[in-house]
This record gives structure tokens, C-alpha cells and sequence, in this order.
């Protein structure tokens, strides 16, 4: 074990074990008794300073009455130690001119204009332009009514700041929601649930399952202490769901989490007869709309709770447009895309993700454990000149500067990870609600907010997490000191300074990682409620499409040539099929299903109440199990919903078909491989 190593251990122990303040006083003492003499004096004054910010942060100068209980189920001053390390670690790496410093300004908001904004990010952009556009139509018409609530309440308050300035005519609110009174009432929410289709079902015995793997919900957990289980629904928006007003309450400034990864709830989620559905299941379009909506039933939800949603206002921040640290996400997919189609997650992102856990899962304090600077920094030279050329040599890098360079391109960002916008909303979260099931589906919410590269990119990283926490027998890192070293990283963002009221929020993002860490397998799910919207957005569109083309005379034509096309006797077996919206010979309750790889294309399948899309791929297996093609070999197929009232939608193999297709009857069914 290096002189290094020695060292940082000497930081764990006094960093984890909550003793009286007898011992407490004692530790620092201890501590720089453990230090080798051949440690170098910068890395001591960087020790030395970490300690003071922590004890005046958790003043410890005055300790607690020690109580056992306290001690236990509590951290106290110490065990943030490794968070503070980590910010010095951070700002002489900043300070030495390893990394640049970019400071990011933020605007000033006039009256009115953060409601503008707000409207124009949930595609209401019509409300403040004053036409008539289908989209915001359809989009009104689906939302729940704290949805709505919450619409009218911006609109509101965006059309009284208008009359103040005199400026043009505003629409009255009354003619947007329909009502004859300011206040307008809505229709209460069915006590059935809602599935994903946006038909209310009869109530049933649900059918549960965990949706987190197994590995991951008993990552770090006490098997002395059985963990405390929850139910999460996906049926009903969370807006709605909160009947009760919860007590309000801040947390004090000297928060005290428990640490211990027992005190998390295990969350069990009903899995409805549509399956769920990831974010990579749905098509682009589809997602955008998600976009709107959860931006719209997270301000309902905080709204519900009498909690402000905070966003920050910052100017564009233009990075680098080429090379590898500091230039936006978006800009290197593009530049990764040409070299590599459809890649989702940056290459020199994925390649340090790799290099760490081929190498670097079981080695201790990885993460934790400084690299050496001046390495980093000639690492990330040679990286900038040669990774594009793949002359680098990957065997030359330790882990811990791998680990290193891995925080400095989350760091290097123009815009943070989790976006400078929502930043606040991540932190309101914990400091204004108490309940870890009620912060869960705030931070579900602000995940599906998310820029697809940005939510992408932190999956990649958030599942890297996970397996450097499930090897902590040996490496030593359970899943709060993974927290710990990984929050200033993600929430201190570049050439912003640490204020007293930051470092009071240490703990508050430690707390954040560690969720978004444990239940990240629930964050990355579609809640059902939002498809359910998303469908009734498009039939909305569609029937307004609709209504304008029985005006259009050449339409009409059109539609009556193909009437009598499928007027015309069934073509023989094996002729050209016919799409869905054509086959009006095919008998209620059948679907033809397209497998364009298989050497059998297309089956028309009964289906009944039972059958699942694992069961119709099963068919096809074994249907085509010698005459598949070559290029679907190894693959893993998957059953598509395409068209109809969705864009296209990845079924999840125990979703019970009968109830898709009669939630979509429009649509085709096609097997192929699900996109990575």
C-alpha cells in the first residue's frame, strides 16, 4: 500500500464513526499523527484546511450532548469530511491551471418574464403569441386538473404583468380553460386507476414488481436491518395522488440525514398491464412531449406541496466546439456521432467509464483517493491530442488519475450535468420536503426534464456508481462515501464560490446523489400517467388534423379511391400486406405482426387476454429459429407499437397485448432490435 493510501485511510476512519465528543476532540490529533512525515506539506495544508471548513460548518467547536442513538443513526461534523476534501481537491486543481474556470452569469428576471418562459418550455407558446395552434390545443386538453391549476396560475399572473405594462391584448383566461368564472372548476380525478392507454380501468388486484434489480436495491444495505418498503404508483400523476397537505417543514441548517443505506425505503412499483416503459422506449417526439408535461405537473406538484420552484435564468454559454473537456454534450455526440452513428453517451466518456471498471472497481478509495495532479494534467493533454487518433495509451493510466479525469470532464462542462436551470429545484427538493417517497418523485420528474444527451450521459455514469458500490467489501466505498465525493462534482459548478449557504448544503446533494444512485433503475421509467397524456395529446392532434382535411376536396377524393381499395376481394397469401389502417378484413382482437429480419415477415397472431409480447416474440423465435437472417443474430428483438396514437413505443415483453392494442387499434406491430 503506498504512503498515499496510508494517508487517505487515516481520513476514513476519522471520517465514518460517530463517537462522543470526548473522542471527537481527540481525532484531529490523532490524525496528524497518522500523516507519514514524508507527506508533502502542500497535501497537509490541503488536509488541514478541509478539516477547519468542516468544523465550522458543523460547529464543532459547541458538540452535541452525545446521545447513542444520535451517534448512530445520524453523521455527524465528521462524516462530511470527504465531501470538503473533495472541494479542496477540486479548487487546486482549479487554482494550479489544470482546468479552466468559466463563470457562469446568470439574468436578471423582469416582471412577468419568468412565466413567459415558463409557458414557452411547456409548449404553451400559444397562450402568449395568441394563435391558434393544435399543438397547445391538444396539450390543454389533457392535463389533470393541478395540472391546469398550475397553467392557469403563470397565465395569471404573465397577463397581469402584460396589463401593468399596457402592452398588446392578452386572451382572458376564461377563454383558454372554458369556463365562465376566474376560478375555474374541473372535473375530479376517477378513483379507478388510469393506464397507460388514458382508459380508466376497473379497480383489480395489481400486479407488483420490483423494478429495480435486486443488486442494486440491496446495494449497501444492512442485513441485520430489514429496509422499510414502500409503494410507488405510476397511475395517477403525483400532483393528484397528494390529498393531504403535508406539513411543510425546512429542514434545520445543521441537517442530520441518516447515512445508513438501511434508512433508504425499498420502493416497490405496480407494474399495470401495459408493462413499463424506459426512457430510450419512446420515439424522440413522443419524448419532447414528455418534456412539456413533466415540466408542467412538477411545478403542480411542488405547487401542491406550497413549495416554490426555483430556476435559474443564465446567460448561453458558449464552450469549446472541439476536443474533449469543456465543450458542450451536445457538440461532441455530434462530433462522436460522425465516427460512431446513433451513439448516445460521449466516446471519451464511455472509454473512461470502461477503463475503470475493467480495472478500477475494486481498488480502494477509487473515487475517493486523489490521483496525482500533475499526471492528470498531462494525461488530459495527451487525451486532447491523441484520443480522436487512438494512438493513446490507455495502460499507461492509473486508476485513481483515470477517476481523476473521469470528475474533471463532468466538472468541465460549459453547463453542469443535471443543467445550471434546475439546479435549485434539485436542491428544494430535499430542503423543503421531508418525505424520501415525496422527494423520490420530485427528482423522477426533474430526470425526465432532462436534455437527452445530459440524461443519457448521467445514466452511463449513475450505473458506474452503482457497481463501484457493490464492490465495497473491497474497495472500500459504500454508497454515502460515493455520494459524498461525487456531489461537489456535480453540484459545484465551474467559477461559482463557496458561500456559507452552499456549505450548508453539502449534506442536501450528498443526499441527492446517494437517491439517484438507488433508485435509479425507478428514475429512468416513464410513469404511465404521462404516456396516458402523451396518447391523448396525439388522438387530440390527430382528430383536429382530421377536421381540417374533410375541407379539402382533393383529400376526400384520396379517401374515397382508398375505400374502394380495401372494398377489393383479399389478396392471396403471401401478397403485399396491406398497413393496419388498410386491413379492414383482418377480424377484431388479430394483429399482424412485421419481423422485417426474420425469414417469416409477417404473422398474423389471435390474441387473448393472457397473450404478452414476450409470448408473440417466442412465436417468431421459434418460428424462424433456421432461417433468420445473419444480421439479427445476437441481437436482441423487440415488439414496437408504431403509429396510432403513439410515435413509437418499445413494449416491455409482459405487457398483455389485448390491452395495447385496444388502447392503440391504429397501430403496426413490428419486432426488431430495441435501440441501445
Amino acid at each position: 500500500v503506498s504512503m498515499e493510501m496510508k494517508d487517505s485511510g487515516s481520513v476514513v476512519l476519522t471520517a465514518y464513526h460517530p463517537h462522543s465528543p470526548a473522542r471527537i476532540a481527540g481525532m484531529e490529533q490523532s490524525f496528524v499523527h497518522d500523516i507519514p512525515p514524508s507527506h508533502s506539506p502542500a497535501s497537509r495544508k490541503s488536509l488541514s484546511r478541509c478539516r477547519r471548513i468542516n468544523r465550522m460548518l458543523s460547529n464543532e467547536s459547541v458538540p452535541p450532548t452525545f446521545s447513542r442513538s444520535n451517534s448512530q443513526a445520524s453523521m455527524d461534523s465528521t462524516s462530511m469530511e470527504d465531501f470538503w476534501c473533495e472541494v479542496e481537491s477540486i479548487k487546486e486543481s482549479r487554482e494550479d491551471g489544470s482546468e479552466e474556470a468559466m463563470l457562469l452569469e446568470f439574468k436578471p428576471a423582469d416582471e412577468g418574464e419568468l412565466e413567459a418562459e415558463w409557458l414557452q418550455d411547456v409548449g404553451l407558446s400559444t397562450l402568449i403569441s395568441g394563435a391558434e395552434e393544435e399543438d397547445g390545443q391538444a396539450l390543454l386538453s389533457t392535463l389533470t386538473r393541478t395540472q391546469a391549476a398550475a397553467v392557469q396560475k403563470r397565465y395569471n399572473t404573465y397577463t397581469q404583468t402584460l396589463r401593468k405594462k399596457n402592452k398588446h391584448t392578452v386572451r382572458d383566461v376564461r377563454d383558454i380553460f372554458g369556463t365562465s368564472d376566474s376560478s375555474p372548476t374541473f372535473e375530479t380525478v376517477p378513483v379507478s386507476p388510469v393506464s397507460s392507454n388514458g382508459i380508466q380501468l376497473p379497480v383489480q388486484k395489481p400486479v407488483w414488481k420490483s423494478v429495480s434489480s435486486k443488486s442494486c436495491l440491496d446495494c449497501g444495505i444492512d442485513k441485520g436491518s430489514p429496509s422499510i418498503t414502500e409503494e410507488l404508483s405510476y397511475d395517477v400523476s403525483f400532483s393528484e395522488s397528494i390529498t393531504v397537505l403535508p406539513k411543510t417543514q425546512e429542514w434545520p441548517k445543521n441537517q442530520r440525514f441518516k447515512k445508513e443505506d438501511s434508512a433508504l425505503p425499498k420502493f416497490i412499483v405496480r407494474k399495470s398491464r401495459f408493462g413499463l416503459t424506459e426512457v430510450g422506449d419512446l420515439s424522440p417526439e413522443d419524448m419532447k412531449k414528455i418534456r412539456y408535461l413533466s415540466l408542467i405537473e412538477l411545478t403542480a406538484f411542488y405547487d401542491a406541496l406550497g413549495v416554490e420552484l426555483k430556476r435559474n435564468r443564465v446567460e448561453r454559454v458558449r464552450g469549446r466546439e472541439n476536443g474533449l473537456f469543456g465543450v458542450p454534450l451536445t457538440v461532441l455526440l455530434e462530433n462522436d456521432q460522425k465516427k460512431v452513428p446513433g451513439i448516445k453517451v460521449p466516446l471519451i466518456f464511455q472509454k473512461l467509464l470502461l477503463k475503470l471498471e475493467e480495472t478500477g472497481l475494486e481498488t480502494e478509495g477509487i473515487l475517493r483517493v486523489p490521483g496525482s495532479a500533475s499526471r492528470v494534467k498531462n494525461l488530459h493533454q495527451e487525451l486532447e491530442a491523441k484520443f480522436y487518433e487512438d494512438a493513446f495509451d490507455w495502460d499507461q493510466v492509473r486508476n485513481n488519475d483515470a477517476a481523476g479525469l473521469l470528475k474533471m470532464f463532468i466538472r468541465e462542462l460549459p453547463s453542469p450535468l443535471f443543467t445550471v436551470e434546475y439546479l435549485p429545484a434539485f436542491i428544494m427538493l430535499v430542503e423543503k420536503i421531508s418525505k424520501i417517497k415525496l422527494q423520490l418523485q420530485a427528482l423522477h420528474l426533474l430526470i425526465m426534464l432532462m436534455p437527452e444527451a445530459n440524461r443519457d450521459t448521467a445514466k452511463a455514469f449513475l450505473q458506474f456508481l452503482k457497481k463501484v458500490v457493490a464492490n465495497e467489501g473491497k474497495n472500500k466505498m459504500n454508497l454515502w462515501n460515493v455520494s459524498m465525493i461525487v456531489a461537489p462534482n456535480l453540484f459545484i459548478y465551474k467559477g461559482k464560490r463557496a458561500n456559507q449557504q452552499e456549505m450548508q448544503a453539502a449534506a442536501t446533494t450528498a443526499h441527492i446523489v446517494r437517491l439517484l444512485i438507488r433508485y435509479q433503475d425507478i428514475l429512468w421509467t416513464v410513469p404511465s400517467f404521462l404516456i396516458s397524456q402523451v396518447r391523448k395529446m396525439n388522438e387530440a392532434a390527430m382528430n383536429n388534423s382530421k377536421r381540417q382535411l374533410m375541407f379539402d376536396k382533393g383529400v376526400r377524393k384520396l379517401l374515397r379511391r382508398k375505400t374502394m381499395e380495401r372494398e377489393r376481394p383479399e389478396r392471396a397469401e403471401g401478397a403485399v400486406t396491406f398497413p393496419p389502417y388498410l386491413q379492414s378484413d383482418i377480424p377484431e382482437g388479430v394483429i399482424r405482426v412485421y419481423a422485417p429480419l426474420h425469414s417469416k415477415v409477417s404473422m398474423a397472431i389471435q390474441l387473448n387476454s393472457q397473450t404478452k409480447a414476450k409470448d408473440i416474440l417466442a412465436r417468431f423465435h421459434c418460428e424462424n429459429s433456421c432461417g433468420s437472417s445473419q444480421n439479427m443474430r445476437g441481437q436482441i428483438q423487440s415488439l414496437h407499437e408504431i403509429g396510432g396514437n403513439i410515435g413509437q413505443h418499445c413494449l416491455d415483453p409482459d405487457a398483455f397485448m389485448l390491452d395495447v392494442y385496444r388502447a392503440n387499434p391504429q397501430a403496426e406491430w413490428v419486432i426488431k432490435p430495441k435501440a441501445s
